[in-house]
């Protein structure tokens, strides 16, 4: 696996933070996406909090109640423009299945598969994201600790598994509508995400 290298960087101004975000692109990413990294307030050097955030079109930008990603998005990004941190935007839509296959498995799951079985049905994995990326992107800048915004087990696995130190995990906050109830119940029974869902 090669070594990532910085391409370029740009601060770019966003909404409601007092200071830019950094944009930062990367050479050596085998993947056709282009996944990018973004350095929002002042970052601790020692052990910054990062959040490893993968596609999701129709939560993050549509606000679709089906998930809980645009939530979690959007707390993630508040909490750093307080606090800085890194946020990684990973182009791996529907769990690395792409957004057509996404909309595919949308239609199973409102014949009652839950969200892993609709992608193994449409032979896929249940979960086709490399979060390795993520770690590979956090050393081009020279971190090596963080404190990381997840739920997802797998996340702070694969970063230990390369080389970057998880000091502490943060969980997000539950984001349940009457909409993802199953969505979120699946997660969490298949996948051991930590998500306190009241009964």
């Amino acid at each position: 696996m090669n070594t990532l290298s910085i391409r370029n960087q740009v601060d770019i101004p966003l909404n409601d933070s007092p200071t830019p975000g950094t944009f930062y692109s990367f050479s050596g990413l085998e993947a056709a996406h282009e996944h990018i990294l973004i350095k929002l307030g002042p970052a601790s050097e020692h052990s910054p909090l990062v959040r490893i955030h993968s596609e999701c079109l129709t939560g993050d930008v549509f606000n679709s109640q089906r998930c809980d990603c645009g939530p979690q998005l959007s707390e993630s990004i508040s909490r750093m423009q307080e606090e800085g941190g890194y946020l990684i935007y990973l182009r791996q839509e529907g769990r690395g299945i792409g957004l057509y296959a996404k909309l595919d498995a949308y239609r199973l799951q409102d014949g009652g598969m839950d969200t892993f079985e609709a992608n193994s049905h449409l032979n896929f994995p249940e979960d086709g994201r490399d979060f390795s990326m993520a770690a590979r992107m956090l050393k081009a800048l020279g971190v090596q600790h963080c404190r990381l915004i997840t739920n997802n087990p797998d996340k702070v696995q694969a970063l230990k598994d390369n080389g970057i130190i998880v000091d502490s995990t943060i969980p997000t906050g539950v984001f349940l509508t009457r909409h993802n109830s199953h969505y979120l119940q699946a997660k969490k029974d298949k996948k051991h995400h930590l998500i306190d869902l009241i009964k």
